[in-house]
């Protein structure tokens, strides 16, 4: 009979390289999600694997897209200077590049700004403290222009916002429909109308609604901003909703007989046998909604003219500048990576949470 102590010799005895590989095996899944799943190979070649095997790795993973990115830009560089608008010619990657440092040189200078204000205004109110005039000092949040960055925070807030909004109703209302057919039913003919509706068919209904309910705002949930996540709501809960309804609708029918069986009320049902079976597709809906949802903002905060990532396109597209181009196409690749990265978060949780999941 193996005992423990046979597991901790045969432990002891394993060479340190195969505890090495084996730990490189169970980390590069987590590293490809991130799409560093190149690391590996590196890896297992500097501790002399075989390089060959290992090189064909690094091909797939690496090189092959690297290659595709530099003939992206070498394309981009040769071709951009032959288009001509009415801004100038459309800039290449490095006049973009050029553009980016410039955006985070602003952000430096403003938090600079902000920085010297709260200095200068502490210093003021510890000089009237000290002189007897305590009821003369003042607290004033700084009112500078929001910079580039603080606008990518205020995109990642509002579709986050819409997003938390969307599965918190999809969600349930998916797990009804797929364990109802009387509920699927009647919901399901609201989705097909639903679904394909533009937001900016949504945004004029929403700024209205919104406008007459959301009479005093919060400081801290600006009108705008409200605007927005309701609308990247109606636009990107309807992935997660049908798939809810086709992971729930498709688990194994035994189990739901075997909690029949033993009389489980239905919110144990849900929580030990539906969800847990449900979970893979549940994701994949989220995944595809918060892809959904941050395309969508875009749009909306153009509209809305919410300060993040949409109202920064538009407003350089207005100001008209010899920088104009370049900063929006700074916007456009910020906007890609960020959704890209986003992606990845999802697929992360959804590796973590479920038994199975597909790309």
């Amino acid at each position: 009979m193996t005992t423990a102590n046979d597991f901790i010799d045969a432990a002891e005895k394993t060479p340190w390289r195969d505890t090495f590989f084996l730990r490189l095996n169970q980390a590069e899944k987590p590293l490809s999600i991130f799409g560093l799943g190149w690391i590996v190979p590196l890896l297992k070649m500097a501790a002399g694997d075989d390089p060959r095997e290992q090189f064909r790795e690094l091909w797939r993973g690496l090189v092959i897209p690297l290659v595709g990115i530099g003939i992206f830009l070498v394309g981009w560089a040769a071709l951009a200077p032959k288009v001509q608008t009415s801004l100038g010619a459309i800039p290449g990657p490095l006049a973009v590049w050029e553009q980016a440092v410039n955006l985070y040189d602003d952000h430096l200078a403003e938090r600079g700004k902000e920085v010297a204000f709260y200095e200068r205004q502490e210093a003021r109110n510890a000089q009237l403290a000290a002189e007897g005039h305590a009821d003369q000092v003042k607290v004033r949040a700084y009112t500078g222009k929001p910079t580039y960055f603080d606008q990518i925070f205020t995109s990642l807030l509002t579709v986050g916002l819409g997003f938390m909004i969307g599965t918190l109703i999809a969600v349930p209302l998916g797990i009804a429909s797929g364990l109802s057919k009387t509920v699927n039913g009647a919901i399901n003919p609201l989705i097909q109308i639903f679904k394909p509706v533009s937001p900016l068919a949504w945004l004029p209904i929403v700024t209205m609604v919104v406008s007459a309910l959301y009479v005093e705002p919060w400081d801290w949930m600006p009108k705008s901003l409200l605007i927005s996540a309701v609308t990247v709501t109606l636009c990107s809960l309807w992935p997660t909703l049908i798939n809810t309804g086709v992971g729930v609708s498709s688990i194994d029918k035994d189990l739901v007989n075997v909690g029949k069986v033993l009389q489980l009320k239905t919110a144990t049902t849900i929580r030990k046998l539906v969800l847990p079976s449900a979970l893979p597709l549940i994701f994949t809906g989220m995944r595809l909604s918060l892809g959904v949802g941050w395309m969508v903002l875009i749009a909306a905060e153009m509209l809305a003219q919410n300060p993040g990532l949409g109202k920064f396109v538009w407003d350089e597209f207005q100001n008209g500048s010899s920088s104009s181009l370049a900063r929006i196409m700074v916007a456009v690749l910020t906007i890609g990576l960020i959704g890209f990265l986003l992606d990845r978060v999802m697929y992360a949780l959804q590796s973590a949470f479920t038994f199975s999941a597909n790309r």
